[in-house]
């Protein structure tokens, strides 16, 4: 069981180089690292890498890894300025291009926003125009309602009236005619002579 590990380790030793040379690494931003001759601050000084420079890691011994630059020089730089993030300088374009997509797509939502909303407002207004027009007439035919009752009643009790002066004088020609045939039937037997009565000479 043991050689199996150890098998085991020794292959993990033999792998991690080759994976860390296929993922790229980046000197950390902000910063730039002196390239030495081997893994130690007392080995002699061979050049610098800025920050932000993409760099293949060869091997780790500790504190130190071994990289190549991309313009193909070998040296150690301590492993805490190494990153797997890429390097700002390579970020910032496309967060640039971002940022100018987002404020253009945020440019045209407020743009249809606000064409929605002057539509909105437009119809609103519209709206209330028609409910302003629509409550006059009705105040309107309110009033002739009004007028119209009044003119009704008005014509009723004319109606009303000219039945009674109706009635009254009716009543008042029968009475007249009853009193003239009153009058006549007193009179006629004063005024018609009466006929004497013939006297026959039978005893």
């Amino acid at each position: 069981m043991k050689h199996l590990i150890s098998f085991f380790l020794f292959c993990f030793t033999l792998i991690s180089p080759i994976a860390n040379a296929e993922q790229p690494h980046y000197i950390s931003d902000n910063l730039y690292t002196y390239l030495l001759k081997g893994p130690g601050s007392q080995y002699r000084i061979v050049g610098s890498v800025n920050a932000g420079e993409p760099v293949t890691v060869l091997e780790t011994n500790k504190d130190y890894s071994r990289i190549t630059d991309d313009r193909g020089r070998n040296g150690w730089v301590e492993s805490k300025f190494i990153s797997t993030d890429v390097a700002l300088q390579e970020r910032l374009p496309k967060l640039e291009t971002e940022l100018t997509t987002v404020k253009a797509k945020l440019a045209e939502s407020l743009a249809t926003n606000d064409n929605k909303h002057s539509e909105l407002n437009s119809a609103l207004a519209q709206r209330n125009s028609q409910i302003n027009k629509l409550e006059t007439r009705n105040v309107q035919l309110q009033n002739e309602l009004t007028v119209a009752q009044d003119e009704v009643r008005s014509l009723r009790a004319k109606i009303d009236t000219q039945k009674d002066d109706l009635l009254m004088k009716w009543f008042t020609y029968g009475g007249i005619v009853a009193g003239v045939g009153l009058l006549l039937g007193l009179l006629l037997p004063h005024i018609t002579p009466r006929r004497r009565k013939r006297t026959n000479g039978w005893a």
